[in-house]
C-alpha cells in the first residue's frame, strides 16, 4: 500500500485554514478590482521557447518542464515543448503581445494563480504557490503616475488584511545606476553589483562587502564604502524622504532623472492619502530580476522583519520585447500569498477561520426530514450557507460535529418547538441558546452573522 503524503514544497490546508486563505484571496481580489484592475488567467503551461526568454533572472534555473508519457517514449532531443510558468509576469508579456490589438491601453490587469519553481526543499519555501499580481501596461509610453498609484493599492490591500503595521519601501533603478556611473561602475558590472546589494538583508554587509572586494568585482575599499553608505539610506516620514534625496548631492543625468521621478512618485503617494508611516526610502533595494528599469518596491511587516518582503515589484520598460516590436512599458507588483500565509500562521497573525457554513440544520428524527429540507432551502434563499443533517443522530453528536467543523449556529426543531411555531438556535460561539419564530429565523440569523463580521456583540 502506498503511503499517502504530499510532495515537499507544497501547501495543503485543512478546510478551516483553506477558508482563511480563501478570504485573503477574496480581499486582495476585491481591492484590485476597486482600483480598476481587470482579471486575467493564463495557462499553467507555456511553450518553453516563450517562457525561457532570458528575462526572468535566477528563476529561469528553477523551471519545471512538462512531458507526456507518449513524448517520453518517443524520446527526442532538445528541451520539452512545454514548461510550467515560474511567475505571472512573463506569461503576461506574452499575453499582451498576443492580444495587443484587442486590448485597451493602458491595460490594467490582475492575476491570481499558482506558479511553479524548483526551489530547494526547506521549511517556508514552496515549489507551488499563489502569486497575486497587478500590472499596468502602456502602449509606447506609460506615465510614472502609475508607479505612484501602485503603493496606494498595496496600502489598501494590507490595511484590509489587518495583519499588522507595514512599510512600503521604495528605490529607483535609475538612481542606483546613475550613482554607480559616478563610481566608475558601468556596463554588465552594474547588474552584478545590483544583485549583490539586493542580498544585503539576507547575507549581511560583511558578506556583501567581501564579495564586492573579491574575484569578479575587485572594487576598491573607497568605492565599497560609498556603496555601503548609499545603501544604508532610509527615511522616516515624507519630509525626511525628500530631505534624504536632496542630501545625496549632485549626480549624472541618469541619477538626476531617477531622483526627480522618485520625488514625483513620493508626492503623489502622499496625495493619494497613503499614511506617511506606510512608505519610506530604502536605497538598498535593487530587486534581482533583470527587467526592472525604474522604481522598485518591497513591502515588509514592521514587527516581523524576519518574514521578509510580503509584496514586491517595480517598473519595466519593454518586457514584451521578446514577443513584439511594439514598445509596451509597464509597472507591477506581486504578492506571494502562499509563503505569506504560511509565515503569518507561524507568527500567529492569521487564525483558523470559522466554517463558511453559517448554519447546521439538525435532524432529531426521520419524521422531521422533509421540514428540515424545506427550512434549509428557505434559509439558503435568504442568503445563508446551510448544511442539513440528512440522517438523525444523537443531538450531542450533531453539536460536536458542528463545533469541530467551526459552524456557529445549530437549528433545532423538536415536537415542542413545532407545536409552538418556533425553532431553537444554539450559538456555539457564545455558548447560548435562544428561540425565534420560524418565520423570522432567516432575518435573525442574518443579523447575527453581520454582527459577528463587524465585531459587534462578539464575546469578550
Amino acid at each position: 500500500m502506498i503511503k499517502p503524503r504530499t510532495p515537499a514544497g507544497v501547501m495543503e490546508l485543512l478546510p478551516r485554514d483553506q477558508i482563511a486563505f480563501q478570504r485573503m484571496l477574496d480581499i486582495i481580489r476585491q481591492t484590485f478590482e476597486r482600483f480598476g484592475f481587470l482579471p486575467v488567467e493564463t495557462p499553467v503551461m507555456e511553450l518553453s521557447e516563450v517562457l525561457l526568454t532570458k528575462s526572468g533572472g535566477e528563476t529561469e534555473r528553477q523551471v519545471y518542464f512538462v512531458q507526456s508519457t507518449g513524448a517520453l517514449e518517443k524520446g527526442g532531443e532538445g528541451l520539452p515543448e512545454l514548461a510550467l510558468r515560474f511567475d505571472l509576469t512573463v506569461p503576461l508579456a506574452r499575453y499582451v503581445a498576443e492580444h495587443e490589438h484587442e486590448l485597451a491601453f493602458p491595460f490594467r490587469r490582475y492575476q491570481m494563480q499558482r506558479v511553479y519553481r524548483g526551489e530547494r526543499a526547506q521549511r517556508g519555501r514552496f515549489r507551488e504557490f499563489y502569486q497575486c499580481d497587478i500590472d499596468v501596461i502602456g502602449k509606447d509610453s506609460l506615465s510614472i503616475r502609475f508607479d505612484a498609484e501602485l503603493p496606494a493599492v498595496i496600502a489598501a490591500v494590507f490595511e484590509r488584511l489587518a495583519i499588522g503595521e507595514f512599510t512600503i519601501q521604495l528605490n529607483h533603478r535609475k538612481l542606483l545606476r546613475g550613482y554607480f556611473e559616478g563610481l566608475g561602475i558601468t556596463g554588465e558590472a552594474q547588474m552584478l553589483v545590483l544583485r549583490e546589494l539586493d542580498k544585503l538583508d539576507k547575507r549581511g554587509s560583511d558578506a556583501v562587502r567581501a564579495t564586492l572586494a573579491g574575484d569578479g568585482f575587485g572594487l576598491s575599499a573607497d568605492v565599497i564604502d560609498r556603496l555601503m553608505a548609499f545603501s544604508q539610506v532610509r527615511s522616516q516620514g515624507h519630509a525626511d524622504a525628500l530631505a534624504k534625496l536632496d542630501a545625496l548631492g549632485p549626480g549624472s543625468p541618469l541619477f538626476e532623472e531617477g531622483r526627480a521621478e522618485l520625488r514625483a512618485i513620493l508626492e503623489q503617494i502622499r496625495a493619494l492619502g497613503v499614511a506617511e508611516s506606510r512608505y519610506a526610502l530604502n536605497l538598498s533595494i535593487a530587486r534581482g530580476l533583470d527587467y526592472y528599469t525604474g522604481v522598485v518596491y518591497e513591502t515588509t511587516l514592521d514587527d516581523y522583519p524576519q518574514i521578509g518582503s510580503i509584496c514586491s515589484g517595480g517598473r519595466y520598460e519593454n518586457l514584451a520585447g521578446h514577443y513584439t516590436k511594439s514598445k509596451l512599458p509597464g509597472v507591477g507588483i506581486s504578492i506571494g500569498l502562499t509563503r505569506l500565509f504560511f509565515q503569518l500562521k507561524e507568527a500567529g497573525l492569521v487564525q483558523t477561520a470559522d466554517s463558511s457554513v453559517d448554519v447546521l440544520m439538525a435532524l432529531l428524527d426521520d419524521a422531521g426530514l422533509e421540514h428540515a429540507l424545506a427550512l434549509s432551502q428557505r434559509l439558503r434563499a435568504a442568503g445563508l450557507n446551510v448544511e442539513t443533517q440528512l440522517e438523525p443522530r444523537r443531538l450531542k453528536k450533531q453539536l460536536e460535529y458542528a463545533d469541530k467543523a467551526g459552524i456557529r449556529f445549530v437549528v433545532l426543531r423538536g415536537e415542542d418547538e413545532a407545536a409552538r411555531g418556533v425553532v431553537a438556535v444554539k450559538d456555539l460561539r457564545r455558548g447560548e441558546q435562544f428561540e425565534v419564530a420560524e418565520a423570522e429565523l432567516a432575518a435573525a440569523l442574518l443579523v447575527e452573522r453581520e454582527q459577528l463580521r463587524s465585531g459587534v456583540g462578539s464575546p469578550r
